[in-house]
């Protein structure tokens, strides 16, 4: 068996996806030395801003997809909803990491769940659904309240519904109609957490500190780092991260998002095998940042040191804060332990990523406080 191939600095870096987690990816490898390739339907993409070639083709456009593989040395993704198919017209091409299988299972809901359950790792209740028959079977199995979730594409509480006592299952079944779904139990949780996991060639892993988060609209508001949870919570945390990243023969990173409950138990409720909003503290506030240790994940190098620098916290910056006008960006840049990061997004929208803002302090409470009255000062 041969040895996996190692991509030092001057190699060219594909990524399929052109959002804000290639467009940080990008300026981690572009400051290594590396070029940067970028493949998405969209030109002029936050990625494409930053790469020295971006290419706007479809996903199922075989040719394009083959052209620009043969043109670079390794190819990675900045998100997982990518066709499989297309990750295999690409792995003809050049070297694919992670592999096709990883994004197969992660990027459907119940193939993860089915996998996880097969790693024999702790997670809520799930049963598979595909009617509304098959939606009141698996009310009788699990009980309520529950959580409906489409099985592929959902990101950001999209494509999910709860279902309380009393509802009417074959109106909830409605929206889901023709698509597969699954159940999950409802979890009243303590906390939300996160962990980040880098796995290299070489089968090393390396983690990061906790990440403790807080939602709003199922969209993430605000990481917490480190998380404020006991110490043994933690370590069980990152070596469940760690079990699940080495069953999957991950070469990459992996966030793995987690509920924490009362009890101290650990039930995992989400994969993405890529860069995660949760991470963002990394570029700022850790020896490696996230995408740093993602390019030297997929190219064969040593994995980078994750300690963090100091405690931080990150909050999202949505299309809501232009709600009032053009934010006071003066404000902010004012605060001396605040980084303001924006994603070369034209159209704020509602609920739309536009940026992020990284705040720093002697204590967790205190970074979290700074990133809050930094994210209040751009609407004043």
């Amino acid at each position: 068996m041969s040895e996996p191939r190692v991509f030092f600095p001057g190699s060219t870096i594909g990524v399929m996806g052109g959002g804000q987690l290639g467009r940080m990816f990008a300026i981690a490898a572009r400051r290594m030395g590396y070029r940067v390739h970028t493949f998405s339907p969209d030109e002029d993409t936050p990625t494409g801003q930053l790469a020295d070639r971006e290419v706007a083709a479809r996903y199922d456009d075989e040719a394009a997809v083959r052209d620009f593989a043969r043109g670079v040395d390794v190819l990675t993704f900045e998100f997982e909803n990518i066709p499989v198919q297309t990750v295999e017209w690409a792995a003809e091409c050049c070297v694919v990491r992670p592999s096709a299988k990883v994004l197969h299972v992660c990027q459907h809901r119940l193939r993860e769940k089915e996998f996880l359950d097969q790693a024999g790792v702790p997670l809520p209740g799930f049963q598979a659904v595909g009617s509304a028959g098959d939606l009141a079977a698996a009310v009788a199995e699990l009980g309520l309240p529950a959580v409906l979730k489409t099985a592929a594409f959902g990101y950001d509480g999209k494509g999910q519904r709860k279902i309380a006592p009393g509802d009417n299952l074959v109106e909830a079944w409605a929206p889901f109609a023709g698509t597969g779904a699954v159940l999950e139990q409802f979890v009243r949780f303590e906390k939300e957490v996160s962990v980040l996991v880098a796995r290299g060639v070489d089968g090393r892993t390396a983690t990061y500190p906790v990440c403790e988060n807080v939602h709003r609209n199922h969209i993430l508001d605000v990481t917490i780092v480190p998380a404020n949870i006991a110490p043994a919570a933690a370590e069980r945390a990152c070596a469940l991260a760690v079990r699940i990243a080495e069953q999957l023969d991950l070469v990459g990173l992996l966030a793995v998002e987690m509920f924490l409950l009362a009890d101290g138990g650990i039930l995992i409720n989400e994969l993405a095998p890529r860069p995660h909003n949760s991470g963002h503290f990394s570029f700022d506030a850790s020896a490696t940042s996230q995408f740093e240790q993602q390019l030297r994940a997929v190219c064969g190098l040593p994995l980078g040191n994750t300690d963090s620098l100091c405690p931080s916290a990150m909050v999202n910056l949505l299309g809501d804060v232009w709600a009032g006008g053009e934010p006071d960006w003066a404000a902010v840049l004012a605060m001396p332990d605040v980084k303001l990061h924006l994603y070369g997004k034209a159209e704020p929208r509602a609920g739309r990523k536009m940026g992020h803002l990284v705040a720093f302090g002697a204590t967790t409470e205190e970074a979290a406080a700074r990133a809050l009255a930094a994210r209040s000062a751009l609407k004043a």
